[in-house]
């Protein structure tokens, strides 16, 4: 699931434009660095059934952080996401881009409930 994140940010070309929203393009390797280490951990905490027992003094920082990432995140999507008329065109259904959506929710909706009914809720 972290390399899946991984290569969506790279090919969509989030993290440049991160960068130049944000004005801190010399910082680009740290970006890349953060994003690395974070789908590994989230990875790796996913995988094994860790509980951390932090204090609110340390979990603060931890979500405003978050917060901002997500924030940033969603602002750079926004800037991207020309990515779905361009993929539209290319498959051959240019005016049913709603079509196009609308197929990526539902696999969305339902790889999530197959995932919860099959592996979650035994």
């Amino acid at each position: 699931m972290g390399s899946g994140f991984v290569a969506f940010l790279t090919v969509l070309g989030i993290i440049p434009r991160l960068t130049q929203l944000t004005k801190t393009m010399k910082m680009i390797h740290f970006y890349e660095v953060a994003v690395i280490i974070g789908a590994l951990t989230g990875g790796f905490i996913s995988l094994n059934d860790y509980t951390m027992h932090l204090t609110p003094i340390v979990l603060i920082p931890i979500g405003l952080s978050s917060g901002i990432f997500i924030g940033l995140l969603a602002a750079a999507l926004t800037e991207v996401l020309n990515v779905f008329p361009i993929l539209a065109k290319r498959i051959g259904i240019d005016g049913q881009i709603v079509v196009l959506i609308m197929a990526i929710v539902f696999g969305k909706i339902f790889g999530s409930l197959f995932h919860w009914l099959y592996l979650v809720y035994q």
